[in-house]
């Protein structure tokens, strides 16, 4: 890659943009609003306010969906997915698995699964 595109990827990896724009994509595409702009200015005021402490982060599931996400997750119902099965759904929800400190061999309970999302 010519030394500029190499830049401008570092740029948008170091800065986590791919998956600011995925989540904020998903969010609206789950939210449906009538505005979606002026929807996507605030949904990003609150991630600046939530990395200020100031306010709440916008949430793309609640409660009831990251349940139902586990459920699929745990089809025999053992009350645990693997860590692979972790960070896939991660994956899948458009969120970063960079800092993850599970081992391949842990068992990732509802709990943990609903905080880490």
């Amino acid at each position: 890659l010519p030394e500029r595109e190499q830049q401008c990827r570092e740029y948008l990896r170091q800065h986590r943009i791919p998956e600011l724009l995925q989540r904020l994509s998903a969010l609206l595409l789950h939210q449906r609003p009538e505005n979606p702009r002026e929807f996507l200015i605030e949904a990003l005021e609150r991630v600046k306010a939530g990395r200020r402490a100031e306010g709440e982060y916008p949430h793309l599931m609640d409660e009831d969906n990251l349940g139902a996400m586990f459920g699929l997750l745990d089809v025999v119902g053992q009350g645990h997915i693997t860590a692979a099965q972790h960070r896939e759904a991660l994956k899948t929800l458009g969120l970063s698995t960079e800092d993850l400190q599970f081992g391949d061999d842990a068992n990732i309970t509802l709990d943990v699964f609903k905080e880490e999302v």
